[in-house]
């Protein structure tokens, strides 16, 4: 899939940086068919204990452990989902593509690609599920980029 965030300014003349994450995963093999194959994601350096992966212009670190506890706490809409989780906002046809692969590799959804807030401030399409390791991931895409911060 390659990079799909391009470092440019934003309205505010801020330039969007990428983040660092690290995260446990219980598998690396696993964690590698995931985010590799199936969101396709460009591998990085790694060890025998941790995988790096370019998420989609983020640097996303995988180490081997016990992945963090979460609890369906967080409500959005009429769902409760798992709190915390990790979360990328992606252009609506680069979300489009990926909910396509997700949908191929039998993805168990936690809240199906969907549409939310539709016709309001902030429309925005998203879909929630969790990592072979069981780490909650929410994807979120939108036509106008403009509408991520929007209120």
């Amino acid at each position: 899939m390659g990079r799909h965030i391009q470092f440019a300014q934003s309205e505010e003349g801020l330039m969007l940086t990428p983040f660092h994450l690290a995260i446990h995963v219980t598998d690396l093999e696993d964690a590698r068919g995931f985010y590799g194959g199936v969101l396709g994601c460009t591998e990085g350096r790694s060890t025998e204990t941790w995988v790096d992966f370019d998420f989609f212009g983020h640097q996303l670190s995988l180490h081997r452990g016990t992945p963090f506890a979460t609890t369906n706490t967080g409500k959005v809409g009429e769902h409760m989902v798992p709190m915390p989780h990790l979360g990328l906002v992606l252009a609506l046809d680069d979300w489009r593509a990926l909910a396509d692969r997700l949908e191929a590799a039998g993805t168990d959804w936690i809240i199906p690609p969907s549409v939310r807030f539709e016709g309001e401030p902030g429309e925005q399409w998203t879909m929630f599920f969790r990592d072979p390791a069981g780490n909650p991931i929410e994807i979120k895409g939108y036509a106008d980029m403009a509408g991520v911060f929007a209120t």
